[in-house]
C-alpha cells in the first residue's frame, strides 16, 4: 500500500501500551515520515532550521525553545519534524488533480488522504451549481470575495475564523481589516481549546495567560501535569519536566489514561536516551475519572485548610492571602464542606492517593500546575481552573520564581493569535487603541464564538465565512450540524496551505486561496520578509522561511488580506494596505502602537530569541475588579452516565496533529493499522456484554433527548478508568452535541460526552 493510499482500517492490530516514549523509534519515526515526504536534501535544511534562531518556528505545538546559545541544534521533538514534513512536501495539488476529483468524491475520502495529497499550489473556485473546483486568478478571486462581502446587509453576516499556524502580523491585520468592516465575528481555534483558561485566569488573576517561564519549569519543587499528554501533544515539554527531575523536583500526573511520556522519558538527543533506560518522570500517577479534577483540588483544598489548623501559620501563605487576595473568607467556609465520600466518586481515587498528594505539597516550597484540554473541555472546565487557583493561592504559589499556572496551548501562534486582536470580545481598551491609530471607531458589540458562529450559519444570520488557516469543519463539535451550516452559506473561503475536509463542504460558492507556509521564504516588495510567534510561556520570536515556495502562484496571508481589504475598504479608512503588504516592518510599527508589551518591536524581535511580554501577575499586579487575585465558591460537580453508558473522551492519536492524522497508528497506546477504535476498562466490557475486538457503534444521549452516531468502532480493552471510554477525534466529533458546552467559555465539552455501546450486528437496517 502506497502511503497516499486510503487506509484499510481491517488491518487493525493491538499490543500492549507503551510504558515510556521517544528514544530512538522516535527519531527513526520521524526520519521515515520525512523522506517518505520529500529528499533527503530538502528534509535535512528543514530539520537544521525549524526553531533555531534564525530559522523557522515549529508549525505545531506552542511549547518554548531554550534561550539561544542552550537549545540544541535539533530543537524538535518526533510530532514536529512530522509536521514541518507535511508542509515541505514534495507533493502538489494542481488544477488537474481538481479535475479528477469531485466535490462529492473529496468529501468521501478520510482525513488521512486528503492531507497526503500534497500542497495546494493555485486558487481554485467551486462555481454555484458546479460539481467541480476550476482554477481561477487571484485577481479574480478577491473580486468574487470582495462582491460577496460588499453584498452582504450587514457586516455581521461575515465570519472571519482563524487557527493558531496565523503568525502575529497576519493575524493583526485580519482582525484590523474585519473591524474595519464593521464586525467583531472573529471566532477562533481557542474557543474550542483553551477558552476555559482565559475565561478563569482573567477571572481570577486579570490575564488569560499562563504565568510561568522555562525557568520557573526547571526551578519548580513539585509540578502537576493535569489533563496532559505531552508524550503526543507538546513532547517537548518532556525535557523540561526531565530537566525539573535532574534539578531535584517532582511530577505528579492527573489524567484518566496513562500516558506513556509521564511515565519514563527517554530523551534522543542525550546518551542516556538512546541506550539508557531513561528518566522517570511522575512520583505520582493519579488516574483519575474524566471530570473528576475540580473534586481533587476541593480535597487538596481541604487538606490544606485542615493543616493549617492543626498549626496556625505554618501551611498557608497569609501574608500572600491578606495583602494580595480577595474572597478567602467565602472560599474557605465553601470548601469545608466538601463531602469526601463525593469526592472519592467523583475522582475515582482513594483517600491515600490524595493524602499522598497532599504531602508533596506541604514538602514543597514552589508548585506549579500545568494543563490542557482535560480540564478545559468539561461543562465545569471554568470552575476546576478557578479551583486550581485557589489551590495556587493559599500557599502564595503565583507571582514569584519556581511557581505559577501553565496552561499548556497546543497549537504554535494559537495565543499570540489572541494577543493580537483575534477575539470576538477584544477589550475596550484595545478597540480604543485600534480606532485611533488607524483613525475609525471599532465596533463595540460582541462578536461570535466558533459555536455560536455555527449557530448563527444554520439559521441564515451569518451568510459568508472565511478560514484562514485550520480545518473548521474538523476542528468543531457536532460534525453533521458542523457541515449543514457551512452549506448554508452564500460563499465559503478557505487561506490554506494544504487540502482538507473543509475545503470540500461547501456554501453555494467556494473558494479555496492557497498560501505560504512557515517554512516557505516570503520575498516582498520590500525584500525577504520575516514574520512574529508568541509561545504559550509569552516570547515573542521571529520565523524567517527557509524553502523555495511550493508554487509560483502563493500569496503570503499578509498580502492576501491586504489585498482583499483594499478592493473591500477602498480607502475608507485611510489604512496603507499596499504599504503592509510590502514590508512587514510598518505592520510591526503599528502593533507596537497599539498592543501592551510591543514598544520597540521591530528592535527587541531582532535580537537573537526575541523578548518576553511582562505578565502583572508576576509584579503581583492583578488587573481584576477589585485589583486583587480572587478566591471563588465552585460548586462541586460529578459527572455520571445512566446505567449501561460511559463517559467518552475524544482524543488524539500519537501519529496525529490537531485534525490531521498523519498515519493509522497510535504507537503509545499499542495501536496499528487503524483509528475507528474505542477503548474501554475490560471489566465494563464484561458488565456489557461486549467481546475484545467486537464492532460496535458509539451514540451519544443528549438532554433533549436526540442521539447522535458513529458507526463502527473496534472495541480495545484500555486501562481506562471504570466507567469512561476514550476515542479519537475528529472521527468522533460527531457525537458532541452543539449545546453542549462549557458554562461561561462555551468551550465543546468533548471531553465528558455520555455515550452507549451498541453491536454493530444489532445496528437497524438503512
Amino acid at each position: 500500500m502506497r502511503d497516499f493510499d486510503e487506509p484499510d482500517e481491517d488491518e487493525l492490530s493491538v499490543t500492549a501500551p507503551k510504558t515510556w516514549a521517544t528514544g530512538a523509534p522516535a527519531v527513526v519515526h520521524a526520519l521515515q515520515y520525512a523522506l517518505g515526504q520529500t529528499s533527503p536534501k530538502r528534509t535535512a535544511l528543514t530539520l537544521l532550521n525549524i526553531n533555531q534562531a534564525k530559522g523557522f518556528d515549529c508549525p505545531g505545538c506552542a511549547w518554548p525553545e531554550p534561550a539561544p546559545g542552550k537549545r540544541h541544534r535539533n530543537e524538535y521533538c518526533e510530532n514536529g519534524a512530522k509536521h514541518i514534513s507535511d508542509e515541505a512536501t514534495s507533493r502538489r495539488v494542481t488544477a488537474e488533480f481538481f479535475r479528477q476529483h469531485s466535490v462529492d468524491e473529496l468529501s468521501r475520502r478520510s482525513d488521512y488522504w486528503l492531507n497526503q495529497q500534497g500542497r495546494l499550489t493555485e486558487p481554485m473556485v467551486l462555481r454555484e451549481g458546479a460539481t467541480h473546483y476550476e482554477p481561477i486568478g487571484w485577481d479574480e478571486a478577491l473580486g468574487l470575495l470582495a462582491d460577496e462581502l460588499r453584498a452582504l446587509d450587514h457586516p455581521d453576516e461575515a465570519l472571519f475564523y482563524t487557527s493558531g499556524r496565523l503568525a502575529n502580523e497576519p493575524a493583526f491585520l485580519l482582525q484590523l481589516f474585519a473591524r474595519a468592516f464593521g464586525t467583531n465575528n472573529l471566532p477562533d481555534c481557542s474557543n474550542m481549546c483553551h477558552e476555559s483558561s482565559g475565561s478563569a485566569l482573567n477571572e481570577t488573576l486579570g490575564i488569560g495567560k499562563g504565568s510561568v517561564s522555562l525557568d520557573d519549569l526547571y526551578n519548580a519543587d513539585l509540578i502537576f501535569v493535569v489533563g496532559q499528554n505531552p508524550g503526543t501533544n507538546h513532547p517537548r515539554m518532556l525535557s523540561a519536566l526531565e530537566e525539573t527531575k535532574r534539578r531535584g523536583g517532582h511530577v505528579v500526573a492527573v489524567n484518566p489514561l496513562p500516558e506513556a511520556g509521564l511515565l519514563r522519558f527517554k530523551h534522543p538527543q542525550k546518551v542516556r536516551g538512546i541506550i539508557g533506560r531513561g528518566t522517570d518522570i511522575a512520583d505520582q500517577f493519579l488516574q483519575i475519572r474524566p471530570g473528576g479534577d475540580l473534586a481533587l483540588f476541593q480535597a487538596l483544598n481541604l487538606l490544606l485548610l485542615e493543616a493549617e489548623d492543626k498549626e496556625p501559620g505554618t501551611v498557608l501563605d497569609r501574608e500572600f492571602i491578606e495583602s494580595h487576595t480577595t474572597g478567602y473568607a467565602a472560599f474557605a467556609e465553601h470548601i469545608r464542606e466538601t463531602s469526601w465520600d463525593a469526592v472519592l466518586e467523583a475522582t475515582g481515587l482513594s483517600r491515600d492517593e490524595i493524602e499522598r498528594v497532599h504531602e508533596r505539597v506541604l514538602n514543597s516550597r514552589s508548585v506549579i500546575v500545568c494543563w490542557a484540554m482535560g480540564l478545559t473541555q468539561h461543562k465545569h472546565g471554568v470552575p476546576t481552573i478557578r479551583e486550581v487557583v485557589n489551590f495556587l493561592l493559599l500557599r502564595g504559589n503565583i507571582g514569584r520564581p519556581g511557581a505559577g499556572v501553565c496552561p499548556v496551548r497546543g497549537h504554535s501562534n494559537v495565543q499570540g493569535d489572541r494577543t493580537m486582536g483575534i477575539w470576538e470580545r477584544m477589550p475596550q481598551p484595545f478597540l480604543d487603541r485600534l480606532g485611533r491609530e488607524f483613525r475609525f471607531t471599532a465596533p463595540t458589540k460582541h462578536g461570535l464564538d466558533s459555536v455560536d458562529s455555527i449557530r448563527a450559519m444554520l439559521d441564515g444570520r451569518a451568510k459568508l465565512f472565511v478560514g484562514v488557516a485550520g480545518n473548521f469543519v474538523r476542528a468543531t463539535p457536532d460534525s453533521e450540524v458542523t457541515e449543514r451550516a457551512l452549506r448554508n452559506c452564500r460563499l465559503t473561503a478557505h487561506i490554506s496551505t494544504k487540502l482538507n475536509r473543509s475545503h470540500a463542504v461547501c456554501g453555494r460558492t467556494a473558494l479555496i486561496l492557497p498560501t505560504l507556509g512557515r517554512s516557505d521564504r516570503d520575498v516582498q516588495a520590500g525584500g525577504e520578509q520575516f514574520m512574529t510567534v508568541e509561545d504559550s510561556m509569552s516570547e515573542v520570536h521571529a520565523t524567517r522561511g527557509r524553502l523555495a515556495p511550493a508554487s509560483a502562484h502563493l500569496l503570503s496571508e499578509v498580502s492576501i488580506i491586504s489585498r482583499l481589504a483594499r478592493r473591500v475598504l477602498g480607502s475608507e479608512p485611510d489604512i496603507p494596505w499596499a504599504d503592509f503588504e510590502a514590508d512587514y516592518d510598518l505592520v510591526r510599527d503599528r502593533i507596537a502602537r497599539v498592543v501592551d508589551g510591543f514598544e520597540n518591536f521591530n528592535e527587541r524581535v531582532r535580537r537573537p530569541g526575541g523578548f518576553r511580554l511582562p505578565n502583572p501577575v508576576n509584579e503581583k499586579v492583578f488587573r481584576t475588579p477589585a485589583g486583587k487575585a480572587v478566591f471563588t465558591v465552585n460548586d462541586f460537580t460529578m459527572l455520571q452516565a445512566p446505567e449501561g453508558h460511559l463517559v467518552l473522551q475524544t482524543l488524539r492519536s500519537h501519529d496525529q496533529w490537531n485534525t490531521i492524522p498523519y498515519a493509522m497508528d497510535d504507537r503509545y497506546r499499542g495501536i496499528k493499522g487503524g483509528r475507528r477504535v474505542v477503548l474501554v476498562n475490560r471489566a465494563d466490557l464484561a458488565d456489557l456484554g461486549l467481546d475484545d475486538g467486537g464492532l460496535v457503534d458509539l451514540v451519544s444521549v443528549w438532554t433533549d433527548g436526540s442521539e447522535r452516531r458513529a458507526d463502527g468502532f473496534r472495541v480495545v480493552p484500555y486501562p481506562t478508568p471504570r466507567g469512561s471510554a476514550a476515542a479519537y477525534y475528529p472521527e468522533t466529533n460527531v457525537l458532541v452535541p452543539l449545546d453542549s458546552v462549557a458554562d461561561i467559555s462555551n468551550t465543546p465539552t468533548s471531553k465528558s460526552v455520555i455515550v452507549r455501546l451498541e453491536r454493530a450486528a444489532d445496528r437497524a437496517p438503512a
